[in-house]
């Protein structure tokens, strides 16, 4: 992929999320992921729901079986409020993304950098080529962003080498679909709707050839040759989230994706 056709991508993609209404006020990015009240608050107490599973399945047992504070990279960080949440908790973070906008991108991260107490870094790159050391991390965590990947088994790789063996790979917030076809179904809707959801930027923000959605199959085959074997972790989302599926099969329509918990111990 070229870095031009990254940047592009980067410029479109800024401004479609400014017209979604992310670009936060201080209060509120403060509050993420625990936005109460406005258009993206449902979407928000999704993602809260995979925070906290993160926390309380993954980060605090490892700190604990360790002993100490743990080094995590937040790849496809956006705003950086995951680094600075895990930041808060005690432990070091690196939030990586290709944006640096101030919609939500890294140039929005300012007032999370100014009261993490040292504790939380940024850094402008994209996670198929991570600007760090072998094994510097305990933890790297795919923010919402595996999906993004244009090259599934060399993203993952990727981020293996930055962490330690023993260490944890996690996927929060990335569609899966326990069918293949049903994901295929989604790109092609999403293909077909570019247009009117889009508007002026589908051309460039469909230009790029991201894998779109993961499934168990993928995931593990992408995977073999790091030897990772994920587990997936499943977490209780909203209802309005959980009967999804009940009122596709009503309504006759394809099966929707689930995020969960998905994480795999580095060997």
């Amino acid at each position: 992929m070229s870095r031009d056709a990254l940047r592009d991508f980067a410029r479109d993609y800024a401004a479609h999320r400014a017209a979604e209404g992310r670009l936060y006020a201080e209060d509120a990015l403060l509050g993420l992921p625990y936005l109460r009240h406005g258009p993206l608050a449902r979407q928000w107490g999704v993602r809260a729901r995979s925070f906290e599973a993160l926390l309380g399945r993954i980060i605090r047992p490892l700190a604990a079986s360790l002993g100490r504070g743990l080094q995590l990279l937040d790849l496809g960080a956006g705003n950086g409020w995951l680094s600075y949440r895990v930041a808060l908790e005690g432990h070091d973070t690196t939030a990586l993304d290709i944006r640096s906008d101030k919609v939500d991108g890294l140039g929005a991260a300012a007032p999370f950098l100014e009261r993490s107490g040292g504790r939380m870094q940024t850094l402008d790159a994209s996670f198929d080529a991570i600007p760090m050391p072998d094994a510097s991390f305990d933890i790297a965590v795919f923010n919402a962003s595996l999906h993004y990947a244009t090259n599934l088994g060399a993203v993952l790789a990727e981020a293996a080498r930055a962490v330690r063996p023993g260490g944890r790979l996690v996927i929060l917030d990335s569609p899966f679909y326990r069918h293949e076809a049903d994901g295929l179904a989604m790109v092609a809707e999403k293909l077909a709707d570019a247009p009117c959801r889009f508007g002026a930027h589908a051309e460039t923000l469909m230009s790029l050839p991201f894998i779109e959605f993961l499934t168990r199959e993928r995931l593990s085959a992408a995977s073999a040759p790091i030897g990772c074997a994920w587990r997936r972790s499943r977490v209780r989302y909203p209802l309005w989230y959980e009967i999804r599926p009940v009122v596709a099969r009503l309504r006759r329509a394809r099966a929707p994706s689930r995020f969960d918990l998905w994480s795999a111990t580095r060997p």
